[in-house]
């Protein structure tokens, strides 16, 4: 399983940017599939989580930290296998390394399993003026 995580750049205050995360190995429409993001020297923060589903119908419920609700939305492309993190209204709080994840044990966000199992790379998203 490999997870690859891109799209992140530099952008301005307010502005947008759509993350990508790619999965070889694994399909992730049946897997919870997290994003994560780490400032250097502080606690990685997990931000926008999507549960996995077998209902054709569903893309999955989606989870959000309180720091990024209502600007970044989480959803996956079935066709594609990839999960997308949309962020808007960019602040310069929202610079870090973006990550996703997935483990094969999780269906779901919510669950008494922690921690993950595969990671995507990182992507760096710089919010500056």
């Amino acid at each position: 399983v490999q997870l690859q995580a891109s799209g992140g750049g530099l952008v301005q205050p307010g502005g947008s940017l759509r993350l990508s995360c790619a999965a070889s190995g694994v399909n992730l429409d049946y897997y919870a599939v997290n994003w994560f993001r780490q400032v250097p020297g502080k606690e990685r923060e997990g931000i926008a989580c999507i549960d996995g589903t077998d209902d054709i119908s569903s893309y999955g419920a989606t989870f959000y930290a309180d720091s990024v609700q209502g600007r970044f939305t989480v959803s996956r492309d079935k066709n594609k296998n990839m999960v997308y993190l949309q962020m808007k209204s960019l602040k310069s709080d929202d610079t870090a390394i973006y990550y996703c994840a997935h483990d094969p044990r999780r269906r779901l966000c919510k669950s008494t399993i922690k921690g993950w199992t595969y990671w995507g790379q990182g992507t760096l998203v710089t919010v500056s003026s």
